[in-house]
């Protein structure tokens, strides 16, 4: 694609914002009530969709095929014109839908990717009390009787599970086999009977962490995704679109929005009336951490063009993973530092808003979130070393 195209979509991009992007979102959004968060994240997903910029990176037969380079510009305008971010539909566009285009069957993609378009709402069933960053250590089993699956067990951290329509389910089928061979992946309807779903408050006041209990479950034997057993497999394609598109979304917001009003607040004078950004040190932090960001932005497009083109190795969606989570919590640490104490008195911060809202210290307490699920820190640079620099696997100590 040309300079003179992108620069003709960037146009394009911005014109719409400009016209498009709610002006008061924030103000509305700051303690929004659940059926107010849920109403605008709806809306305004629609309101994407209608411009063709809700789901770019989809193939083109089903809403997307917007070039790799197009979607760069418009993760770029985003964030530049505070765009909210699809809180609500994260998973929905990014997890179910690249599960559904890489290991679904037709009848699964037709039933699904229309519906999501249309707003359903999906929550990703994956981790468990005792199987966080171990995630193959899952207990909650699923027996076959009769046409479906009969599904027993506890779910954690299930962003938005209380909101959502379906569930991206992991349980273990196979009891006997090994731990990465016995594992089922299942599309399940959260209205089956059987399902409590209850929220859990964080440190940061937000109640979007769900418990998920299954009791008795049914999952028709349609719903199952890939062959019986083999949904490891599955989960990885899972996991990697979270590592892929969704983080190059992530980069440009924590550079374009996140460093953006860092430095803005390293402007502001503080109690005594100075500045921080008049301190040689925190000039010397700042330009550290905008050189950080650009290579991870640099990092992140290199990945997806490579995932595209069908070369990414195997250990970059780590790199990218450990890369972001740890330089976001570097940033909101030193966000909070330079912005003192005033920064401890901000309790709330707009609901559709990302990691980097402004509101520091908050910011700062949601960016744990990034160093822990997924696979934590540890085990990210454990796969970058046995898989990408082929160190020996460290032995397993018994008990």
């Amino acid at each position: 694609m040309s300079t003179a195209d992108l620069a003709e979509f960037r146009a394009e991009v911005r014109r719409w914002c400009r016209a498009e992007v709610p002006s008061d979102w924030r103000r509305t959004q700051a303690g929004a009530s659940d059926d107010e968060f849920v109403r605008f994240q709806q809306e305004w997903f629609q309101r994407l969709r209608t411009a063709g910029f809700a789901v770019p990176h989809w193939p083109a037969e089903w809403g997307g095929g917007m070039p790799v380079a197009q979607q760069v510009v418009l993760y770029q305008e985003l964030a530049a014109h505070d765009a909210p971010r699809l809180v609500l539909g994260f998973v929905s566009i990014h997890h179910a839908a690249s599960t559904l285009l890489a290991a679904g069957t037709d009848e699964q993609r037709r039933r699904h990717l229309p519906a999501i378009l249309d707003g359903e709402i999906w929550v990703q069933g994956f981790s468990e009390p005792e199987a966080g960053s171990d995630l193959a250590s899952l207990r909650t089993t699923a027996r076959r009787e009769g046409d479906g699956f009969v599904v027993d067990g506890q779910k954690l951290w299930a962003s938005g599970a209380a909101h959502a329509d379906w569930c991206l389910l992991l349980a273990r089928t196979d009891p006997a086999a090994p731990k990465r061979r016995g594992i089922s992946y299942f599309l399940m309807d959260m209205r089956t009977p059987g399902i409590d779903v209850r929220p859990v408050r964080n440190a940061a006041g937000e109640s979007h962490f769900c418990e998920i209990f299954l009791n008795g479950v049914v999952i028709p034997a349609e719903n199952l995704v890939g062959p019986v057993d083999q949904g490891w497999q599955v989960a990885q394609s899972t996991l990697s679109a979270e590592r892929g598109m969704t983080m190059l979304e992530l980069a440009e917001r924590l550079g374009n929005a996140g460093f953006r009003w860092l430095v803005e607040t390293c402007r502001t004078p503080g109690p005594g009336g100075g500045r921080p950004v008049d301190d040689p040190r925190v000039l010397d932090r700042l330009a550290e951490l905008d050189t950080e960001i650009a290579g991870l932005r640099a990092l992140c497009r290199g990945l997806v063009e490579r995932h595209e083109a069908g070369t990414a190795g195997p250990v970059e969606a780590s790199v990218v993973k450990l890369y972001y989570s740890e330089l976001l919590q570097r940033t909101m640490d030193f966000a909070v530092e330079v912005a003192g104490l005033p920064a401890h008195a901000e309790l709330r911060k707009p609901a559709s808003s990302g990691w980097e809202s402004g509101a520091w210290v908050l910011d700062f307490i949601g960016s744990w979130e990034w160093t822990i699920p997924g696979g934590t820190s540890e085990i990210q640079r454990t796969i970058i070393g046995e898989r990408g620099l082929g160190l020996p696997r460290e032995p397993v100590v018994s008990s």
